[in-house]
């Protein structure tokens, strides 16, 4: 089948479900609070921080701070992208699909590529808020200052993307969406658990950073490192109390190969499950 053929059917089963168009709604809906962050003032310490005179939406910087909150809302695309798989089980869409003609491949493949569009989606909406958000509060607007980092919005696309794989394997794997996202979140814990079991039981911090690159998740956080610390005030506060805090040195190019590595892994990982499971 041709990809627009088979992005339109998944489009079709969207359009159909209620509960996708509400969490599809809702997180553009919160993508795009984010503007509200401006106002947030809090104290940290003896030091009163007011978030929009710390340069947040300054650029390149805000190609960093923007993608790394819009990445706390993934969970609600997760849901969506576990319940298009499942579905299929509970109403025996599967089945039909591959009645009507439709291999085992082209039917992944249909759920892949809903994956990138909506990763893609997502990704371009930060964009835009970003941009808008940078063309009007930021201190800079050179174009070579405004393009410096948009990588990062790549790394979110990646990030996205890694996580839906992850997910969507699951769901494959467990047929039901809260055992699917259940495993997710205790995947999560187990991660964090082996991280602390390198570093403090087996061997060191540095064993345990370098290990955790490889973790599937962790690989995925990894592209996003928190931004906080490139801001001017938690540097001063890092000055008080004798912590000197680095230059940002940007994303290791290691760390895009490691996401994608993975990204392969749960692909052809879902490809085998449905070529071996008795549908």
């Amino acid at each position: 089948m041709q990809i627009r053929k088979l992005l339109s059917i998944e489009l079709y089963k969207i359009k159909h479900h209620r509960l996708s168009k509400i969490l599809i709604a809702g997180y553009f809906l919160l993508l795009s609070s984010i503007a509200m962050i401006a106002s947030i003032k809090f104290k940290l310490g003896n030091t009163q921080i007011h978030l929009a005179e710390q340069g947040i939406f300054n650029f390149p910087y805000i190609w960093h701070f923007n993608t790394y909150m819009a990445d706390f809302f993934t969970f609600f695309l997760a849901i969506i992208i576990v319940s298009t798989i499942t579905n299929e089980y509970s109403y025996r869409t599967l089945k039909q699909n591959l009645i009507d003609g439709m291999s085992k491949k082209e039917f992944l493949l249909s759920k892949v590529l809903f994956i990138i569009l909506l990763s893609l989606l997502a990704t371009f909406f930060v964009f835009i808020i970003s941009l808008i958000l940078g063309l009007i509060y930021s201190d800079y607007t050179s174009s070579g200052i405004i393009v410096s980092e948009m990588y990062f919005l790549f790394s979110f696309f990646l990030k996205l993307l890694g996580t839906f794989m992850f997910i969507f394997f699951l769901g494959l794997l467990f047929r039901r969406s809260a055992f699917a996202l259940g495993f997710f979140l205790l995947w999560l814990v187990f991660e964090q658990i082996l991280y602390s079991l390198i570093r403090w039981q087996w061997f060191n911090e540095k064993v345990a950073e370098k290990a955790s690159w490889f973790f599937p998740i962790a690989s995925f956080k990894h592209l996003l490192p928190q931004p906080f610390t490139r801001l001017s005030a938690a540097k001063q506060i890092g000055k008080q109390i004798g912590e000197e805090i680095g230059r940002f040195q940007g994303i290791p190019f290691f760390h895009f190969l490691i996401a994608i590595s993975w990204i392969i892994v749960f692909y052809w990982l879902s490809l085998y499950l449905l070529r071996r499971r008795d549908l």
